[in-house]
C-alpha cells in the first residue's frame, strides 16, 4: 500500500496571530531576569565597596592621628577597593580623612564611592603633613 503524507493544515484565524508569542514572551522574561540579576549584583558590589572605603577611612584616620601617615597610605591600599585615593586635611588638632574609589568593575567613570572619617591628633604625635600622603 502506498504511503500517503498528510500536510499539516494551515493555521488561520486567531491562532495564526499568536504563533510564536510564547517564545517571544519567554525571551523577554529571560532578558528581564538577567538585567535584574546584573543590577542586584552591581548593587551588592557597590555596598561592599562602600563598606571597604569606610573601613579604610577609619583606619587611616586613626593612623594619621597617631603620626603614622605612611602606614595610613598602606592601610588604604590594603583595605579599600582597587584605585582608591586618600585625602588628608588637618585643621588645628582635627584630622579629616577621605577615601574615594571608583565603582567596582570600572563600569562608571569617576569616583562613586566615598567615605570620610574624623580623628583628633593624639598628644605627642608629630603633626603629619596636610594634603595627603608624602
Amino acid at each position: 500500500m502506498p504511503s500517503v503524507e498528510i500536510a499539516p493544515a494551515p493555521i488561520s484565524g486567531a491562532g495564526a496571530r499568536d504563533r510564536g508569542a510564547v517564545t517571544v514572551e519567554a525571551a523577554f522574561g529571560i532578558c528581564a531576569l538577567a538585567v535584574v540579576f546584573a543590577l542586584a549584583v552591581g548593587g551588592l558590589c557597590a555596598v561592599i565597596g562602600q563598606l571597604r572605603c569606610t573601613d579604610a577611612a577609619v583606619e587611616a584616620a586613626r593612623l594619621v592621628a597617631r603620626g603614622s601617615q605612611p602606614q595610613a597610605t598602606g592601610a588604604v591600599e590594603r583595605l579599600a577597593p582597587h584605585g582608591a585615593k586618600l585625602a588628608v586635611s588637618i585643621v588645628g588638632d582635627q584630622i579629616t580623612v577621605e577615601v574615594s574609589a571608583p565603582f567596582p568593575g570600572g563600569f562608571l567613570p569617576g569616583d562613586w564611592l566615598r567615605s570620610t572619617a574624623l580623628a583628633v591628633l593624639e598628644p605627642g604625635a608629630g603633626a603629619p603633613k596636610p594634603g595627603g600622603p608624602p
